[in-house]
Parts: structure tokens; C-alpha cells; sequence
């Protein structure tokens, strides 16, 4: 859990706990539900949100709940990494969108999870389970398995650790198969889902790597398994990759 990463015992740590107890698929988050994610007393609950809320990191909903605020938004977008890395990767996305009318993701490793920072889509997308914001297993999806394939080996075993556990029928729960699956994303440049994040979708991803081959994002595309095939974007996914590295390696675009 990410709240055991800090000190209950500290106002600034509290605060944090709750800010991470809202998740990308809330609209309208209760004081009961929030009490419950965070465990936090009824009455520090009340005075942490009545201080983010008056520096709106925090909004009322209509529904008398409560939301993230849009100062966070603004906020996160000061970041240079994301913010460039966005900037950067946003027109090959577009490129391989036109091409496939397909959904397309932009993804960062997180600890052992895949955080999708971009997603583009058009009136019939595919039914993933990704949204902006929103966070998924490295081990089941494409995006996941690639950045996964080139991260240190110390990820991979915490990976293994925590356990494949099974999304879907046909999630890889055997450590011996995500392994040779990683290897051969490491070898074709590109990796491959069926239906191991949901139900009714295949997904092909290229990694975005640094100077030094390290994982900096990866780039994915989506579509219903009916009618998707991955391989044959493979090449496609895999320029749009290199792509973004090769610009975000320009000197003006460094860290």
C-alpha cells in the first residue's frame, strides 16, 4: 500500500494519504468512502480537508462530495519530465492514431505499475481498462511488459514477488512465461497483450529509451481483438517510439 510509506503521525504525510485515496475513476468521493481508504479520525479528516480545499488541492462536488482540485492539475504540469515528455510524444501518437483509429497510450513506470499519462481515442474505442491518470500491473498489459522488459532486473523480481495475479483467463500467472516474453520484447523491440489486462483486447507497445537504453516511457496501440492485429503495427509503434526518444535526446530537451 502507498500510504505505508508514511508517518500518520505527521500533518504533511496526512495530507498526502489523502490526496492518494482519491483514484483516477472517481467523480464524487464521499467523507465516509475517504475515511475508509485513509483510516484517517473523523476529525483530522475534517481539518486536512478543510485546509486543501482552501487552497483548492481539493473541490466540493455537487454531489456533496469531495474531488481532486484543479490547482493539482496545474501543478503537475510544471513538472519538466512529463510535461516535455508530453509535448514531445503527443504528435507521434497522433501519427500512429491516424493510421490505426485505434486507441493510443503513453505510459511510465511507477514502483510495479504502469501510470498512463496520455490516451487518445476516437468515438469507438476499444474497451481498455486505462484512463489518464490511472494505473494498471506492469505484467499484463503491452505498455506494462515493455518497460518492464527493459527496467533492471531488480524490478522484475518485485514483480514476481507480489504475485501474477490473474485479470482475466488469459493473464500470464507463470514467472518462466512472463520471462521469455520479456526477453522477446527485449530482442523484436515491441510487446504483445491478448486479452491479459480485459476481456476482448489486444495491444502492441514500443519503449521510449535514453541515451543509456533506459526506459524513459513506452507508447502503445489498442484495439478489439476481432478485428486488431497487433503485429501488423509493430513497425509502426516502434518508430513512433524511437521517435520520441530520438527528439527528447535533443540538448534542449534534456533533463
Amino acid at each position: 500500500m502507498r500510504d505505508e510509506l508514511y508517518d500518520r503521525t505527521k500533518a504533511l504525510d496526512k495530507a498526502v494519504i489523502l490526496l492518494y485515496a482519491f483514484t483516477a475513476e472517481d467523480h464524487s468521493v464521499s467523507f465516509t468512502v475517504l475515511r475508509e481508504r485513509t483510516a484517517l479520525p473523523k476529525a483530522t479528516l475534517h481539518r486536512i480537508l478543510a485546509d486543501l480545499i482552501a487552497v483548492n488541492l481539493i473541490e466540493r462536488t455537487p454531489q456533496r462530495g469531495y474531488r481532486l482540485g484543479r490547482e493539482l492539475f496545474q501543478l503537475g504540469m510544471r513538472v519538466f519530465t512529463e510535461r516535455k515528455l508530453l509535448e514531445v510524444a503527443t504528435p507521434f501518437m497522433e501519427d500512429i492514431y491516424e493510421r490505426t483509429h485505434e486507441t493510443v497510450h503513453l505510459g511510465i513506470v511507477d514502483r510495479t505499475e504502469v501510470v498512463y499519462i496520455a490516451k487518445i481515442g476516437g468515438h469507438h474505442q476499444a474497451a481498455a481498462p486505462s484512463r489518464v491518470g490511472g494505473r494498471m500491473p506492469l505484467y499484463c498489459t503491452a505498455i506494462g511488459k515493455v518497460l518492464l522488459a527493459h527496467s533492471p532486473d531488480e524490478l522484475i523480481v518485485r514483480v514476481l514477488q507480489q504475485g501474477l495475479k490473474p485479470r482475466t483467463v488469459r493473464t500470464i500467472t507463470s514467472a518462466q512465461v512472463l520471462r521469455q516474453q520479456l526477453a522477446q520484447a527485449v530482442t523484436a523491440g515491441v510487446a504483445y497483450e491478448y486479452e491479459e489486462s480485459a476481456v476482448g483486447i489486444a495491444c502492441v507497445a514500443a519503449p521510449v529509451l535514453d541515451s543509456s537504453n533506459v526506459p524513459i516511457a513506452a507508447i502503445s496501440v489498442t484495439g478489439p481483438l476481432s478485428s486488431f492485429r497487433p503485429m501488423r503495427h509493430s513497425q509502426a509503434i516502434r518508430a513512433a517510439a524511437a521517435g520520441t526518444a530520438a527528439v527528447l535526446r535533443q540538448p534542449g530537451n534534456r533533463q
